[in-house]
């Protein structure tokens, strides 16, 4: 299981469930004049879900440092398993290393990452240990209806927002990363850019896609959209996009309760489902995401000094002056769904499409002649999905 973050973002909006589905964004360091840096993203989980690691190039424009990124293909990528079993992972995929089917981390166990690249330089990562993570004992939302300046941004709309409860272990340093994956019902399932969707054109032939205006001259007319809703049940997978850790440094062996995972935005008046997953994290681990974290909450501003790329625990076992980032480690996870029902929200929604959009759904006229306009399909993708999430309450 890979995480990813960007600076000024988080890298990760991470393989959570379906592994490769929720993998969006790769590194891609903000910098200016930051070229050509090995990224390095994993983390081995002890759930029976696909385990992945990304290789990749962050490339930054010199004179702009807008971002950019390159896959690493064609690597010799494994893990060994306490100093003494290797274990090959396949590529699945641009930059993307899979563990065999059916692999899972083990709390206590110790896993180093390893590779080569095609140009024979060899790189391996800091040997982690897996701790293990204690269960989560409560989840709960409170609707929180205020809209909070947030600057240049906006606003921040009225959420609702999720708490956890957990019990830290007793004698013993624990750290902890927080994310979520939310489902939200969408009724709109396919836009066209100055054009119509048609599942047949004019002579019969199957199109099932946007056809172009003919009367639309290029670039000289005003862009315009329409919008179809979906044949079936359809939902919008959104993934966490903020940095949440802890340590317990100072409550070791209390309670935690009280500790806000996400806080959901009031889309819209139907109920929501959202997985929580408590990561444990290595002490190095914990380390390098507080940092990244530190630097996210830079303001940005034209005085601000670019931040510089976070060094993770990955060295070139040739080159000890290469610059490598990301992260490998091991993480137990414990995870709960919880339903959002939104029966006590009050005010106005914000309206999902429009949200995601940044524009209102522009539904194309009916016509009951021609019989338009036709329903979509519900494509799967790492973003949506066709198929009614387990936990689902309608």
């Amino acid at each position: 299981m890979t995480g990813s973050y960007v600076l000024l973002r988080w890298l990760w909006a991470a393989l959570l469930g379906a592994g490769l589905a929720a993998c969006v964004e790769p590194y891609a360091l903000r910098a200016p004049q930051v070229v050509d840096l090995l990224v390095v993203e994993g983390t081995l989980t002890d759930l029976p879900e696909p385990q992945f690691v990304r290789l990749s190039v962050s490339k930054g424009d010199s004179l702009t440092g807008l971002p950019g990124t390159q896959p690493v293909d064609g690597a010799q990528v494994e893990v060994v398993v306490d100093s003494s079993q290797t274990v090959a992972l396949r590529q699945t995929g641009a930059g993307i290393y899979q563990l065999p089917d059916g692999f899972r981390g083990r709390a206590g166990r110790r896993y180093q990452l390893r590779f080569q690249l095609r140009d024979g330089s060899r790189y391996a990562s800091s040997v982690e240990t897996l701790p293990a993570v204690p269960p989560i004992l409560k989840v709960y939302d409170r609707f929180s209806p205020q809209r909070i300046s947030t600057g240049p941004e906006g606003v921040l709309q009225a959420a609702n927002e999720v708490f956890l409860d957990t019990q830290d272990p007793p004698g013993e340093r624990n750290q902890y990363r927080w994310d979520w994956t939310l489902w939200e019902r969408q009724e709109i399932c396919h836009s066209c850019q100055n054009g119509q969707y048609y599942e047949y054109d004019a002579s019969g032939k199957l199109v099932d896609g946007c056809i172009a205006d003919p009367r639309v001259p290029g670039a000289f007319y005003e862009t315009y959209f329409w919008d179809y809703r979906c044949k079936t049940h359809c939902w919008e997978i959104l993934f966490s996009a903020q940095l949440n850790v802890f340590a317990d440094t100072f409550t070791n062996g209390g309670p935690l309760t009280g500790w806000r995972v996400a806080r959901i935005p009031f889309y819209q008046n139907t109920p929501a489902l959202i997985e929580i997953r408590q990561s444990s994290l290595t002490a190095g681990a914990y380390r390098y995401y507080k940092l990244l974290d530190d630097q996210t909450q830079k303001t940005g501003g034209l005085a601000d000094t670019p931040p510089a790329p976070l060094v993770g625990n990955v060295r070139n076992l040739t080159n000890e002056r290469e610059v490598v980032v990301g992260y490998f480690t091991a993480s137990a996870v414990a995870t709960v769904r919880y339903s959002i029902d939104r029966r006590e929200n009050t005010g106005a929604t914000l309206g999902l499409f429009e949200a995601l959009n940044q524009r209102k759904p522009r539904v194309e006229a009916g016509s009951p002649i021609r019989g338009r306009p036709p329903l979509t399909t519900c494509e799967p993708s790492t973003s949506r999905t066709p198929v009614k999430p387990e936990g689902w309450k309608d």
